[in-house]
Order: structure tokens, then sequence, then C-alpha cells
């Protein structure tokens, strides 16, 4: 009879912490909403100590998640835990995830903090986290680079203290498949209580080997939880990508022999909702949910699958979620069918002048564009969200010339604080002429390290989504824009990101 793996994702904690990716609460409840209906088990919705706003996430999270158990992560304080506890108590099935660096490294260089102190705080944050609830998750930071008889004294007392499940962290991407799995294994063999925990993996993807420490982690090391995100988003390089390692199991049950409860049609979705709300595209060779991950360009290839597609194709298209792709309203498309379409993507507005508001730029899209896919609904409803947040900085209209031989010119009309602004610049092409005009009145100062643009759907019809990611006094923030015109985008993503640097909400998310 095969194991159940529980799938416990973290894009919405250690996922947001790749630079730039910070969501707003709004957009956190429609992925954890998908991630639901993806029969996630465990949805990590944030640290909630980091922030107000995260812990106000966290609550409404909680508050109607109903299907998987919310987590929110914690150091091993009190402050952390209960405020952890504050943010979940909304929740029908909740777990406190609490943490502490076991490497000599870590301990001496960031704790300051002696090995016999780290055991001591261990033990008494698990102890504490058990007045909350009874699924508490011990995670020894840097764990693979940690030794390995202290590793052993500090996870023997946190079970021993009630933690349920412990979480053997690769937290720098350190581990080497066979090596991991086989250090995992030897701290089983030698607890003597280890039977009393869920063993789990959270690997970093620095060295390319997330999914792959994992999955060596689950067969050599006997773990029965992987900690992964959507598209692999996270630190750095980061995480293991929930999707590979679902379709791993499921395209070679033959070998893992394991369970999971993920509903896999929901894959390309809930990754094109994530990429969109994060601005970080996905790579188009990505496997699963990248668009070439089921073309086929060799005319070898091509006759294979007309032929027998499982000559060249070792899963279906259809599976993850692909089929899902398909044209679904038109500019005959009335209201109620809209709103249906809303409630089936997991979009909730908050109220009917919202779904009004919605509708109306549905309407306009569809007289532009005559084809609207689900990608332009979920696009245009985050424009729409945008608009109604009250934010410092509003698009507005722009006009821009560009031709051969002529430097380009732009002029852009945006609200500061509520007040009408109009600005014009020059620059070496269009959107360079936007950005100048803007900064022209903004003055902000900040570094654009990176611009993008990607079509949310095929044909020339297509939206154009933007990512512009800015820097300024060591801020990273990535502001995203949509539109027919990828021109319009731009001036949108720009002052998307300028709004993130003017917000006074600061977040310092611990890594794991």
């Amino acid at each position: 009879m095969a194991d159940k793996l529980i799938i416990f994702d973290t894009t919405l904690r250690d996922g947001e912490q790749s630079p730039g990716a910070s969501m707003t609460r709004e957009e956190k409840l429609r992925i954890a909403k998908a991630l639901e209906r993806m029969k996630v088990d465990v949805i990590e919705a944030g640290f909630a100590a980091a922030s107000p706003g995260d812990f106000e996430s966290i609550k409404a999270i909680a508050s109607v998640i109903r299907d998987s158990t919310v987590c929110s992560l914690s150091r091993a304080n009190d402050r952390d835990i209960a405020r952890a506890a504050e943010a979940l108590a909304p929740a029908e099935r909740k777990r406190i995830h609490t943490f502490i660096a076991t490497s000599a490294l870590h301990m001496e260089k960031k704790l300051r903090m002696t090995p016999d102190q780290v055991f001591e705080q261990a033990k008494q944050a698990v102890r504490y986290a058990r007045q909350f609830t009874d699924d508490v998750e011990f995670s020894p930071e840097d764990g693979s680079r940690s030794d390995m008889d202290f590793l052993c004294r500090v996870i023997e007392a946190v079970i021993a203290e009630g933690a349920t499940t412990i979480n053997f962290a690769d937290t720098v991407g350190y581990g080497v498949p066979e090596l991991y799995g086989t250090m995992l294994r030897t701290l089983r063999e030698r607890i003597p209580n280890s039977d009393k925990a869920v063993w789990s993996v959270h690997c970093h993807n620095d060295l390319g080997m997330a999914v792959a420490n994992s999955l060596a982690g689950v067969m050599i090391g006997g773990a029965r939880q992987i900690e992964c995100t959507i598209n692999g988003l996270g630190e750095r390089a980061g995480n293991t990508a929930l999707e590979e390692i679902v379709m791993a199991l499921r395209t070679r049950r033959d070998h893992f022999n394991l369970d999971i409860a993920i509903d896999a049609t929901q894959i390309v979705s809930t990754s094109k909702l994530v990429s969109q709300i994060t601005g970080f595209a996905v790579q188009p060779n990505k496997a699963v949910v990248g668009a070439n991950a089921f073309a086929h360009a060799s005319g070898i290839h091509q006759d294979g699958v007309l032929k027998a597609r499982d000559t060249y194709e070792i899963m279906r298209a259809e599976d993850v979620g692909w089929s899902a792709n398909k044209i679904v309203l038109g500019k005959l498309s009335g209201r109620n069918a809209f709103k249906q379409r809303l409630e089936e993507l997991g979009i909730a507005l908050e109220s009917e002048a919202d779904v009004n508001a919605a509708f109306a730029r549905f309407k306009e899209l569809a007289d532009r564009k005559s084809d609207i896919f689900d990608e332009d609904i979920m696009a245009l409803v985050s424009d729409e969200q945008h608009a109604h947040q009250n934010e410092f900085y509003q698009f507005v209209s722009l006009s821009q010339q560009s031709e051969t031989g002529e430097k380009p010119t732009a002029k852009v009309v945006f609200s500061m604080d509520g007040k009408e602004s109009t600005c014009s610049g020059e620059g070496n092409g269009p959107v360079d002429a936007i950005v100048n005009a803007i900064e022209s009145k903004v003055a902000s100062g900040a570094e654009l390290l990176l611009f993008s643009v990607n079509a949310i759907t095929t044909g020339t019809e297509s939206q154009g989504e933007v990512t512009m990611r800015l820097s300024k006094a060591g801020r990273i923030v990535n502001g995203v824009g949509s539109d027919l015109d990828i021109v319009v985008a731009s001036a949108k993503a720009y002052l998307a990101a300028l709004n993130k640097l003017h917000s006074k909400l600061e977040r310092v998310n611990p890594q794991l």
C-alpha cells in the first residue's frame, strides 16, 4: 500500500522573498484559493511577525481556507509564536512552523548564541507553540550544514516537546541528492523518537538540485512531506518547484509509489496566476509549465507524436491544465457569464460595484480584442484592484511619438495623491521617453534593474504584460502593468513599481 506524501506549499512565504515579489493581501488570497483548489495539503501563508500586512494576510487566508491546513512561520521566540497563533486563530486547521539555525556558522556569526542556548530555545519554542495548536513544525535552519550529533540532540528534544513535523532544511542549496538523502536517513535512524514525527524536506535551488534533493530526501531519507513553491519561486535561485515534484511523482509512480492529493489539472492556471501577480515570467523551456514544455519542433519528434503521443510525451498537456487555455468570453458575453467566470477563476471582488467596474473594463477590452482568454480576465481584474487601492500614483493617459531618425517623445498624465499631473520627456525609445517623463515629476532616484515584456496570450492581438523592477536604498520592487499597447503597459508597470517604493511597509523575512 502506497504511503501518503504531504505537499506543503510556501509560495506565499518563501516565494514572496524573491526580490520584488511581495504581494498584496488580495493577491495572496487569490493564490491561496488557487492552492486550495489544487488540493495542496498545507499552505504556508506567510510570516505573521514580519509586518502588519503579513499578519493581516495570514488572518484573511485563515478565515476563508477550509480544505487545506494554514501555516505561519515564526522564529523560535514567544513574540513571533504568539503573533502567528493570533493570525491563525480563524483557521479550521492550523500549523505553527518555528525554526532556529543549528549550523556552527549561523549560530556563531548570525545568532551569536552557543549551541546550548540554541538547544534550550528550540525546546522552549516548541513547548510554547503547543499551547496554541497540536500541529507544530520545527526546522533546524541550515540543517544540511549542521553537525550531526548536535542535530540529533536538538531534534530528539523538540519531538519530545511535541513537534509533529521535523523539516530538514537545505537553506542555502548546499545539498547533493545522495548525501542529503543519506544524512536525513541517518538522523531518522539515530534519533530514538524519530517515528513520532513526520519528516519534511525544504530545499533551495542554488546548485539546480532542489527537486532532486527533495526526492532523494523522500526515497533515501524517508521524508513524507515536501516543501515547495509554484514555479520554483523563492529566495535567490528559488525553491523546489511544486509542479515538477507533482508530475515526477505522478509520471514515475512505478518508482516512487507514493500517493498525493494534488489536482494536477490546476497546475498551469495557478502557475500563470503566480507569474502574473509577482511579475516573474516563466521561462519557455521550464518543465511542466513552460510554453515549450509540450511543443515539438523536430520533424522526427513531430512525426512520432502524430503517430503515437507516448513516443515523445511522457505526460499529457491536458493533465496539468494546458487544455484549459481556451477562449471563454467575447464582446457579446453578458455580465452573469463574466461573473461566473470570475468565480471559476477564484477571483472574489468585494462588492457588486467592483464587479460592474471590472465588467466595464472587460467590455472595453472586448471592443479592442476579439477573443478574451482567462489570462486577459486575470490581468484586467488585477488592474482594477490596483485602481481601487488608493495608490499614490495612478495612470491616467499618455501620448507618444516615435519615428525612425527622430528622438521619441512622450506626454504622460497620471495622478499623485489624487492630484492630476502632466509631464513630458524624450528618450532613446518610447519606453525610455515615458520613464524620463514620469521621473521629471517624481524624481524617485530609483535604478531600473529589469524591463521585461511578455505576451499574456497568443497572437498579435495579445495584451502585453510588462514588468519593471526598481531598486532604491536597498529595497527592490516589481511593478506589473498590462495593456494591448505595450507602451501603455510600460507606464502602468513603472507607476506600479513606484507605488511599492512609496509604501512605508517594510518587510524583514527570515530565510529558511
